[in-house]
């Protein structure tokens, strides 16, 4: 394992992986620290023939990767969980400098990938099928039936930066563990922590030869994944525009995608409000806001309106800002300049609007802090529309009927969640939530690894977790023997 994390001139280049072998281009591009503005990482840029030659390597690698015993792949995806976990701080390091996440949590993200890998080497082991009863129908006869679950081929994974390293293990861990060949384009954002990544499973002694291949690249580089009748499978993690424009060209293939959403709780008036509060300052602002199930709508029922205001505000106002290589911070800045500024225009519209900001609002440091809306209505711009911002805002309803209308409105169906000591009133809630994922007593911003994972709507389509994207990553094959 030398050289993963050494002292060399060149360890904080993200190479390019052509299959098994790594490459050094002459046009590059820095990555600087979010918080800092410091140049942490450089990786090669790519090309539209680049795409081309690793899909090729990929088309070629498949057909060796679909015949490796199941054994070996299991044993290759524990060896890198392992390495994983004996790397944890220098990977939680490169997540502080290439994404700005605080330590604490960047530590969790490389337990989580590690923990992501190791379940989904031990679902592997239920990765089969099941016989069929040919003579159930009178038009049938009796003969031997079942089928199976094949690797689909060459897989392709474009993966986003608010996770990029547990986002990329829940697509390549079940993806190569099903026995396919990879096509990785992380984000831009962190190519040091991908290139890091990738060179665990390809230095692994138990690794298919060329089944894992890594690019950059920009818009040029991921159509040219996508549009390539090579590959079976894309899965994407991003926005809903891109995951249009992927739809549109991917042509007939699967297309897995995980379009983010607009995270809402409803908080009925029988609740500890303490508890509700502070679990909703975390959801709202856990990683900036920067996920795909960060609380952005809270649905108040207006008996306990104005407590609940002042009490998240109060626990928002607790939350350190700043360094994310302290130990205590628990939030630093957004990903760029551009999401700094979109946050402020945010802010801006819905006080124009009429809503009034409770705790935040205003940059500090070259941060923009976690932030509290209030008295916010429901046309505003603020509450129809995917964030992706530390704010969250705040809306008086009179009753469950009210909220759960006004939570079903949004176009997303991700995670939603409520906050009720009412049995009944959370039965219902599960029935009539529009979405993907439901959580009773809990902010919609939980995650288990291995539950399933996905949404509705604009939300997108499929699941991930480990059981269910090896489906995703497989097709099924019927055999009848005479």
């Amino acid at each position: 394992m030398f050289g993963i994390f050494d002292n060399k001139e060149d360890h904080r280049e993200a190479k390019i992986f052509f299959g098994s072998t790594v490459e050094i281009k002459e046009s590059k591009s820095e990555r600087k620290n979010p918080y800092d503005d410091k140049v942490v990482s450089v990786h090669s840029i790519c090309h539209e023939a680049d795409a081309l030659r690793v899909l090729e390597i990929a088309e070629k690698a498949a057909v060796i990767a679909t015949k490796v015993p199941m054994h070996q792949r299991i044993a290759w995806l524990e060896d890198v969980a392992s390495k994983l976990r004996e790397y944890q701080e220098d990977f939680a390091k490169l997540l502080v400098d290439e994404v700005a996440k605080p330590i604490k949590f960047a530590r969790l993200e490389v337990q989580r990938c590690a923990e992501t890998i190791e379940l989904t080497a031990k679902e592997l082991i239920n990765l089969g099928g099941e016989t069929i009863p040919t003579d159930v129908a009178a038009s049938g006869r009796s003969a031997l039936a079942y089928y199976s679950r094949v690797p689909v081929g060459v897989v392709v994974c474009i993966t986003p930066f608010n996770f990029p390293l547990n986002l990329v293990a829940h697509k390549i861990a079940p993806a190569l563990g099903a026995g396919n060949a990879v096509v990785l384009k992380p984000t831009p954002e962190a190519p040091l922590t991908a290139y890091r990544l990738v060179k665990l499973f390809v230095d692994s002694q138990y690794a298919v030869p060329d089944a894992l291949s890594l690019v950059y690249g920009d818009a040029e580089v991921g159509s040219t994944l996508v549009k390539s009748p090579i590959p079976r499978v894309v899965s994407f993690t991003g926005s809903v525009p891109i995951g249009n424009i992927i739809t549109q060209q991917a042509g007939i293939k699967k297309v897995s995608l995980e379009l983010g959403g607009n995270a809402a709780t409803f908080i009925d008036r029988d609740v500890d409000l303490v508890i509700s509060a502070q679990k909703c300052a975390f959801g709202a602002f856990y990683n900036s806001g920067q996920v795909c199930i960060s609380l952005q709508r809270i649905y108040v029922h207006e008996d306990i309106y104005e407590e609940f205001a002042e009490l998240i505000s109060a626990e928002t106002a607790k939350l350190k800002v700043g360094s994310p290589y302290e130990e205590d911070t628990f939030m630093g800045p957004l990903i760029d300049e551009e999401s700094r500024h979109r946050a402020k225009s945010w802010v801006a519209s819905a006080k124009d609007e009429g809503a009034i900001v409770a705790v935040g609002g205003e940059e500090i440091d070259g941060i923009f802090p976690p932030t509290v809306m209030v008295n916010v209505r429901d046309d505003m711009k603020i509450i129809c529309e995917e964030v992706f911002a530390p704010i969250v805002s705040l809306v008086s309803v009179s009753s469950y009927d009210e909220a759960i209308e006004k939570i079903n409105k949004s176009p997303y169906g991700l995670q939603y969640s409520i906050f009720s000591n009412s049995l009944s009133t959370a039965r219902r809630f599960i029935d009539d939530a529009q979405c993907g994922g439901v959580v009773i007593n809990d902010i919609p911003t939980v995650r288990f690894d291995i539950q399933p994972y996905g949404g509705s709507k604009l939300s997108g389509v499929g699941r991930e977790g480990p059981k269910w994207a090896l489906e995703e990553f497989t097709e099924i094959k019927s055999v009848v023997i005479f």
